[in-house]
């Protein structure tokens, strides 16, 4: 084995078996060594976000790591918006840099750089191959070291001729670290508070976003009156007819000082207390209120449905948990608006469905819409860099192929990785997008009201605005690969959605909905 066939080999055996890549000269032999092993899956994007973004899609719906392939440095770079996403939400991702040959790095090619301060970045795991015979180990130790909990980005940088070389040795998986229990001390503290009969919230986040978590919520809040939360943006939320119905934190800051006021205690499990997503003149950051106490039940490294669990068992050892009846809107008609796409999608969500959600401005009312729908998963804007949605619904369709991807995508962050609609072209993967098409940035409109900048002037207006001249998406998917129609009604919208989830393959809508602002 040379370098690059054992790091592979021991991918594979650890159970990673797709690779995510756009390559470069210095992965060559990387890209010759997928076909010595089969069971690896290489799927090309045409830029490295969209490699990413893919990934972190796909580890958050199969439940363990995708790999990805990256050129140096600046493919790195180009990737760094979506593993911000991947690191803020905990999704584990298994990267692999090519790097210049080891005797070639001193003469300081163009595409030298500093890869370890960019991965560093991330707070992750980093190491660089330093000969042909560690690979298998190095990549071992990464598998582990994304999955150790809860979750992280690792990054194996890998200079070409440690990839060329000869005397690799395929490695055994190694073990993540499980998850630290919470003690009976720090539960039975927690009851405590729920006992004490002030008012109480209990926001929770990560793995307590599914079914086990999400029923231990339901039925420490109905026994004790708790306030519940998921914070705002979960990497992956269980949700529909048949499991409790919890609401989320809000995005804005105004609207999460109204969900808590008169809260005197927080409660947090697997995710931290609730901040300001960004700083406003004269308003607060931190938006505990005023003199509330917080109370952690299990950090982000901890077993946090066990912890859930077991304070259920305490506090409400008698008590079920309360289930979302299944309920539908019915199908709105009439010119589209921010209210009633959000109700054809609710009408004819189907069983199963993985949800990519990058709606932002435009779908604000889209949980209550499908709240009642039949059950489904949501995947979230986890760091809130933008142009996540249509990566993570290529990676989703890859992981679970029998299911239905529906990514909703806001127009502006959508092209930032429109390339990926290639990918589910080259792919023929089952994701339908709908594109929400106000032709503005409308959620930098709301921003620029909200932090009090003038906003009269003819070149503040134009920054934010997307219709000079207006994006055809109908013809950029076409250009792709990928089916489209356009919507401007109601009406439009259910046929064109409708028959995009009876085709097998990708498909488009364009769906005219004006801003929220």
């Amino acid at each position: 084995m040379n370098g690059a066939q054992s790091l592979i080999r021991t991918l594979v055996d650890a159970g990673v078996d797709v690779c995510f890549s756009n390559p470069g000269t210095s992965e060559m032999h990387f890209v010759a060594a997928l076909d010595s092993v089969p069971e690896m899956r290489a799927v090309l994007a045409l830029f490295e976000g969209v490699v990413t973004g893919a990934a972190d899609g796909y580890a958050r719906v199969a439940g363990k790591p995708a790999a990805t392939l990256l050129h140096l440095g600046p493919g790195l770079g180009n990737g760094l918006a979506n593993l911000h996403n991947a690191r803020r939400g905990h999704v584990p991702v298994v990267n692999v840099i090519g790097d210049h040959a080891t005797y070639h790095k001193k003469y300081d090619a163009p595409l030298e750089s500093d890869i370890e301060a960019i991965a560093g970045s991330l707070n992750g795991w980093v190491r660089r191959s330093g000969n042909s015979a560690d690979v298998g180990a190095d990549a071992a130790f990464a598998v582990a070291a994304a999955q150790e909990a809860p979750g992280k980005v690792a990054t194996l940088i890998l200079p070409a001729d440690v990839s060329w070389g000869d005397g690799g040795v395929a490695v055994k998986p190694m073990p993540p670290r499980a998850p630290q229990t919470v003690s009976d001390t720090t539960v039975k503290a927690v009851a405590e508070v729920l006992r004490a009969g002030e008012p109480v919230a209990l926001l929770v986040g990560g793995p307590a976003c599914r079914e086990a978590g999400l029923r231990a919520v339901s039925r420490i809040a109905t026994a004790t009156g708790a306030k519940p939360f998921v914070e705002t943006f979960p990497a992956r939320l269980e949700r529909g007819a048949g499991l409790p119905t919890i609401e989320r934190l809000a995005y804005l800051a105004e609207q999460v000082q109204w969900q808590l006021e008169g809260i005197k205690h927080v409660i947090v499990a697997g995710t931290k207390p609730p901040v300001s997503f960004f700083a406003y003149p004269g308003k607060a950051s931190d938006l505990v209120p005023e003199g509330a106490q917080v109370h952690t039940l299990a950090e982000l490294d901890q077993d946090v449905v066990g912890a859930l669990e077991a304070l259920a068992d305490e506090v409400a050892s008698d008590v079920d948990p309360v289930l979302q009846e299944p309920a539908r809107p019915a199908l709105p008609s009439g010119p589209l608006t921010v209210q009633n796409w959000v109700e054809v999608i609710g009408a004819l969500l189907p069983e199963g469905a993985i949800i990519s959600d990058e709606a932002n401005t435009s779908g604000l009312l889209l949980p209550g819409a499908t709240a009642g729908a039949p059950r489904h998963d949501v995947l979230t804007l986890t760091g809130g860099a933008i142009g996540q949605g249509l990566p993570v619904a290529v990676g989703a369709a890859i992981a679970a192929p029998d299911r239905p991807v529906i990514a909703l995508q806001a127009d502006g962050s959508a092209l930032y990785t429109i390339s990926a609609l290639w990918t589910m072209a080259r792919e023929n993967l089952n994701v339908t997008t709908v594109i929400l098409n106000n032709h503005a940035y409308a959620i930098l409109r709301m921003e620029l009201q909200r932090v009090g900048a003038e906003a009269s002037g003819p070149k503040a207006k134009d920054l934010l605005d997307l219709a000079r001249p207006d994006i055809d998406f109908v013809k950029i998917a076409e250009g792709m690969g990928v089916p489209a129609t356009r919507a401007t009604t109601a009406e439009e919208l259910a046929e064109q959605f409708r028959n995009a989830l009876n085709e097998p393959g990708p498909h488009l809508i364009d769906a005219a909905v004006p801003p929220l602002l």
